[in-house]
Order: C-alpha cells, then structure tokens, then sequence
C-alpha cells in the first residue's frame, strides 16, 4: 500500500476506500454509496477501548491516535469528556478519539505508566509520541493533535 494513503471501510457499505492522507481533512466520501465515511464507521465519536483492544485499535492504527486516560469518578476527566467529543467530530477521518478507562483496564494504564488522570497520549503510526496530564483547554489540546497532523 502506497504510505502516502490509507484504506478506510465504509460502514455503511463495507466497500474499502483508498484515500490520500492529504485529502482526510476534506471529509472523504464512499466511492461506493457515496455517504461520508466517517459517518459509517463512528470515526466522528470517540472509540472506548479495553486492555484487549488497545494493540488493534491504537497501536495497528494506520494514523494518529489520541488516548483519553480516564476515570468516571475524576471530575477533570468528565470536563475533558465534552471537549474531545467536539474535537473527534471536527477531526473525524483524521485523528483517531480512543477512551481508556483506567480503573476497568490497568495493564495499559500500568503500560504507560498512567499515575495521574486525565492523561492523554499521543500516537502516530503506533509509536508513542507525546502525553499530556490535566485537563486542558481544547485549544491546548488541538495545539498538541496538529503536531501529529
């Protein structure tokens, strides 16, 4: 597969679609039923992942990623929750929202080292780039997304 692409499957209509990585921010469409192919396959909502998941849907990632390390009881996370469901509907078809609850899943937490929440962690391509602690602003937050851009 050419690296400067990516195939994305169609949610409504299982078709895959190669799409150009410069073309993911121009909301790229199903070459089959022509419907948005972010909207078929729940790209434009955060994805919660589990210990069991985290290697297939972050590390197998073909793009950036942005996990949410979270807990339900942690009063900043739920005033983070909000912004990064805006910001994977602004960024759908580009930047991969994953939420990872850390009290049902410690072996990623314990992988990564997670000692304060909210933290977020930065992937491309399946490498670890950047992690950020606390509850940041959405502009600080999509400061710390373009660089993955």
């Amino acid at each position: 597969m050419d690296q400067d692409s990516i195939i994305i499957r169609c949610g409504h209509c299982g078709t895959k679609n190669r799409v150009p990585k410069t073309r993911l921010n121009q909301g790229p469409v199903c070459g089959k039923c022509r419907l948005p192919l972010s909207v078929g396959q729940g790209l434009d909502k955060p994805v919660d992942i589990t210990d069991n998941t985290f290697d297939s849907e972050v590390l197998s990632a073909a793009g950036p990623v942005l996990v949410d390390c979270w807990a339900p009881w942690c009063g900043p996370c739920r005033m983070v929750g909000p912004v990064l469901e805006q910001l994977a509907r602004e960024y759908a078809g580009r930047v991969k929202i994953a939420k990872l609850n850390v009290d049902e899943n410690p072996q990623t937490a314990s992988r990564y080292s997670i000692r304060s929440i909210p933290t977020m962690l930065l992937f491309n391509r399946g490498e670890m780039v950047n992690s950020v602690v606390g509850a940041l602003p959405k502009q600080e937050i999509e400061r710390h997304l373009q660089t993955l851009l």
